[in-house]
């Protein structure tokens, strides 16, 4: 234990008398303290305990938080009342169809035949919750929360109907009664579906939109512990809770304290739930040492551990309350120095037994269904469901009189937990400066990367009031995000002099995506941007799309975002990356982002330095979205005016040449710059051969997809609207594209006029040590490639477009230097 431990243990004496004596000592003058010493029967709350509890009230009776200390303790003695309540419901929502408030045994018909739940977690979760709440309740203040085992859904549900903090739609369905439970636990893991295909319970197996107050899943464990450190603004105050199976799956959760900065960030409490085993083995870290390995490790990465009892509300109240008071006392000391230093943050570690207060805690079977049996079936297990409910049952009237005590936010003036301040934050208006437009096409060769730098400087020049964050895995420089770079400069500990660094830096840089994307992810009222070498982006996927399912059912449920879209721009890409091997050749991120409900998953290939910059401001006039950018850092040929750039965002392509009138043969269809250019050649040579064709820049393939429910409708283009792109008449089609052909083929479908008339050119897998023409002719892309596929579709000859030479190398018998391309573009 550390020395700040003790910080506030004036009464060392205190904590050498046994529990029932310190109550029986404490009787005569101050009854509602010995009540509360004795506990409501599930775990007496522990001497280090009391004591700290008993220091903080002190503290909050002499600034006035709380009226009295008796009011103190009564809220404690509530959240003792509304745990065991809550893990009584928990169990219940596991294996019962029926429930009875009156605490009287179940019969074997009132169980599920199939009982579901991940119970021990959610058990474990009840005392955090409901400390989160108490601490709530004690310093008339509403925190934010971050859950991040979003499979403990169960104890958040079961404590806010309790204590009546449930969401609209689960207000509206259930209720503290007999009838009220049993629609409730019936509802938990039902499977039922409604018409429309969607779940018809307003409770899920984690997280969802019905939680109140949730942020995110939490499905993808481990990204909450990235998260917590970048969300609250100044002035807001967020209580995450992790988990030690979580703790495995994402490095970089040991990060935050070089994040985490008081001037620019609120007050963070983190909380481990430290139960020793994930699903059906202890924990790496209870196989490493345990919870002393951990404050080992904590210790080593800039963090101060905090110890508290993980079965005990008022243990989990008492660490939110110190580690905001070490954090407050911290940033004081900082502000009198006049220094921006990285403070030590304060970690609590919640140390427990799986499944605790329930039959088989501490077992591999208390991650899912903690009995050796179904008691439907199984009388022994029934018995024991009984017995242990039995333990965990409160009286109705007691309940009640415990919730009235912690469900004091009208006398607080605070609002209730489920519009905590998180969730209620106004939308984002940002104000967009005109983008830095160049006049004219076809005037220079540029890096779009650069038109992308200047109109984010100037974006976050323009909003100050905006907190800036830009997620970079390396080499900012190297991708052209120079001027943003200089303006917000790398976050570090330490800078070093001379170099773009700063201890509040907005650049967040780690060699770790998931780390980088979730700084920008958390950071949802600011303006934010990502950057990141276009084959490494697979590793942010998770936690991209962990956000857009999330969003997706804030939508459905009427609840629109208020976040600013997010740009993940991937740059150094495939086509302009040959030189460092198949390792950083890779397109699956547009691909698999582009599986996703394109309304909010826009992935988009903007072609030069007009199309990037107008892009960007899309993405900050939309709310709620990833923007997914392929984006060339190449210098690239002007192509599109800014008028044309404008509407080529607007609809999703653009026709940007009609060769030979309104009725064409041919249609050639470019995505992505370095496709365009090769289109734009064979468009040199049809023309030559007379050819009545069409050149469309398509930037957001999503737009042509088949729509796959009414959101993602309002944002794909009508049938009369693909009929003046891509009008019957002409079924010859060749699309050439930055990314595989096979998934642009799905796509498109709805473009796709049948194998004979459509080919489809795009990346095969196929690179190395490669330029840029390389690339384009290993992966049978090159604009000699476009003509034989063109030639195909048309039912000409490849050699009526295609010299002997150019055939041969398209056929692969010579090599394409000297034929197809001068030189290598080194």
């Amino acid at each position: 234990m550390s020395e700040n431990h003790n910080r506030h243990l004036e009464t060392p004496a205190a904590g050498q008398v046994r529990t029932r004596d310190r109550a029986a000592l404490y009787r005569g003058n101050e009854p509602a303290f010995a009540d509360w010493v004795l506990g409501a029967g599930l775990a007496a709350h522990d001497d280090l305990t009391q004591v700290r509890v008993h220091d903080m009230v002190d503290i909050l009776e002499r600034r006035g938080r709380v009226r009295d200390r008796a009011e103190a303790w009564r809220i404690l003695a509530a959240a003792d009342r509304i745990t065991k309540a809550a893990m009584w419901l928990v169990v219940h929502m596991t294996y019962a169809r029926n429930v009875r408030t009156d605490g009287t045994p179940l019969d074997a018909e009132d169980f599920k035949a199939g009982p579901d739940g991940h119970t021990g977690g959610s058990l474990n979760m009840v005392p955090a919750y409901v400390g989160y709440l108490a601490a709530n309740a004690l310093g008339g203040m509403t925190r934010s929360w971050l859950m991040g085992q979003g499979h403990c859904v169960a104890a958040i549900d079961a404590v806010n109907l309790i204590v009546n903090n449930m969401s609209s739609e689960q207000e509206n369905r259930y209720s503290f009664s007999d009838p009220g439970l049993t629609r409730f636990v019936r509802d938990f893991y039902s499977y039922e579906i409604t018409a429309e295909g969607r779940p018809a319970s307003a409770l899920g197996s984690h997280v969802n939109a019905h939680t109140a107050g949730g942020l995110i899943e939490g499905g993808y464990l481990g990204f909450a512990g990235l998260l917590y450190g970048h969300m609250p603004q100044p002035g807001e105050h967020l209580v995450a809770f992790m988990s030690d199976g979580a703790f495995e799956e994402q490095r970089g959760s040991d990060w935050a304290p070089r994040w985490w900065r008081s001037k620019d960030t609120g007050p963070v409490a983190p909380i481990m739930i430290a139960n020793g085993r994930r699903i059906d083995q202890r924990t790496t870290m209870a196989q490493s040492g345990g919870v002393d390995w951990f404050r080992r490790h904590l210790r080593l990465n800039g963090f101060d551990p905090i110890d508290l009892d993980g079965r005990d509300p008022a243990a989990f109240a008492w660490a939110i309350f110190e580690i905001e008071e070490r954090l407050a006392a911290d940033a004081l000391a900082v502000r009198e120095k006049d220094e921006a230093p990285a403070i030590r943050l304060h970690y609590g570690i919640a140390e427990t037994v799986k499944g605790f207060g329930f039959p088989g805690a501490g077992t591999n079977r208390a991650h899912n269904l903690p009995l050796e049996g179904n008691p439907r079936t199984d009388a022994a297990a029934r018995r024991d469901f009984n017995e242990g409910a039995a333990n965990l049952w409160v009286p109705p009237k007691d309940l009640s009189d415990a919730v009235l005590a912690l469900n004091n936010h009208d006398a607080s003036g605070r609002p209730k937990e489920r519009a905590h301040p998180l969730i209620s934050r106004p939308a984002v208006t940002p104000s967009l400066p005109e983008p830095p437009w160049h006049a004219s096409e076809g005037r220079r060769n540029v890096s779009p990367m650069e038109g992308l730098d200047q109109y984010f400087e100037a974006l976050v020049l323009a909003n100050p009031g905006l907190r800036a964050r830009v997620g970079n895995p390396d080499e900012m420089r190297s991708n052209r995000m120079n001027a943003t770079l200089d303006l917000l400069k790398h976050r570090v500990t330490a800078p070093e002099p001379g170099m773009p660094e700063s201890e509040t830096g907005g650049v967040i840089t780690a060699l770790n995506e998931e780390a980088v994307i979730c700084a920008v992810l958390g950071n949802k009222s600011g303006l934010n941007l990502a950057v990141s070498y276009e084959a490494f982006a697979t590793k942010m996927l998770g936690a991209l799309r962990q956000d857009l399912i999330f969003t997706r059912q804030l939508i459905a449920a009427g609840r629109q975002p208020y976040w600013l879209g997010l740009p993940v721009v991937l740059t150094s890409h495939t086509w302009e990356n040959g030189k460092n091997e198949l390792s950083h050749q890779d397109t699956t991120a547009a691909e698999t982002m582009w599986a996703e409900m394109s309304d909010l998953s826009r992935v988009v290939f903007p072609v030069d330095w007009n199309s990037a910059v107008a892009c960007l401001r899309d993405v900050f006039r939309s709310h709620g979205a990833i923007w997914t950018m392929v984006v060339p850092k190449r210098e690239v040929p002007d192509v599109l005016s800014p008028e044309l750039a404008q509407r080529a965002l607007a609809d999703g392509a653009v026709c940007l040449r009609d060769v030979g009138g309104d009725d064409p043969e041919l249609i050639l269809v470019a995505i992505g710059a370095y496709q365009l250019a090769e289109t734009l050649t064979a468009s040199d040579r049809l023309k030559e051969k007379s050819v009545r064709h069409r050149v469309i820049v398509m930037v957001e393939p999503g737009r042509f997809r088949s729509t796959r429910d009414d959101h993602e409708a309002k944002m794909t283009a009508s049938d009369a609207t693909l009929e003046i792109f891509f009008p019957e008449t002409a079924g010859a089609r060749v699309f050439v594209a930055h990314t595989r052909p096979e998934p642009l083929c799905g796509l498109l479908r709805r473009l796709d006029t049948g194998l004979r008339k459509s080919k489809f050119l795009g990346f095969c897998g196929r690179g190395g040590t490669l330029d840029t023409n390389g690339m384009l002719f290993a992966n049978r892309s090159s604009w000699a490639h476009v003509l034989a596929a063109a030639a195909d579709v048309t039912g000409r000859r490849a050699l009526d477009f295609l010299t002997e030479a150019e055939f041969d190398a398209v056929q692969g018998r010579r090599a394409p230097a000297g034929v197809l391309f001068k030189g290598h573009d080194v």
